[in-house]
């Protein structure tokens, strides 16, 4: 079986001030619903990722040391169609303890009928970072922003973090890629294929 993993390595914040708390908005495809897409939110304990003045507004998840990681998004078997949609969403809160269980809830709270609950550890999935899910249509996939601009968190905007897994993938295994969120801010994250 051929599985994909996506890992956040670097976040960068393109603004003045140097004091941030930093949280992931991660929307994924179902792995065996075609209908229906996974929303979770990074880390999922109650603090966000601090960044002080030291930090130069940019946190790296790796290192240079020897099997170092990014931040560990998912893993999945690898879609029959070769290509996986994931958005991230980035947002910072003035608050240094965060219930981001209450971020998913509000979303299921707004999304009405087309959210089915938020689920735990969902089969297919592997996160050692997520196990709490929020289920919803695939239809209703837009409205995710529009919800969160309503959570009184500053919004660093959207990316897309699309992969279609061609032959690259079989020269090197992992690729870095890096884009610009919506906002001020930028990514860096890999996606990597492995046979298991």
């Amino acid at each position: 079986m051929t599985r994909v993993r996506l890992e956040i390595d670097e976040v960068k914040i393109h603004r003045p001030k140097q004091r941030w708390k930093l949280y992931f908005v991660i929307v994924a495809e179902h792995p065996s619903d075609s209908e229906k897409m996974l929303v979770t939110i990074l880390p999922q304990e109650e603090k966000p990722i601090k960044l002080t003045p030291r930090h130069g507004n940019s946190f790296h998840f790796d290192t240079d040391e020897i099997g170092s990681e990014g931040l560990f998004v998912l893993s999945r078997e690898l879609p029959k169609n070769r290509e996986l949609n994931v958005h991230i969403y980035l947002r910072h809160t003035r608050k240094a303890v965060r219930n981001f269980g209450n971020i998913l809830k509000e979303v299921e709270k707004e999304m009405g009928k087309d959210a089915y609950g938020i689920k735990k550890n969902i089969a297919g999935i592997i996160s050692k970072t997520a196990d709490s899910w929020l289920v919803i249509a695939k239809k209703s996939v837009s409205l995710i922003g529009q919800i969160l601009s309503k959570i009184p968190d500053r919004d660093f905007g959207f990316l897309s973090a699309f992969e279609h897994f061609g032959a690259e993938f079989e020269i090197s295994g992992e690729i870095d890629r890096k884009k610009d969120f919506s906002g001020d801010a930028s990514l860096v994250y890999s996606w990597s294929v492995d046979d298991v």
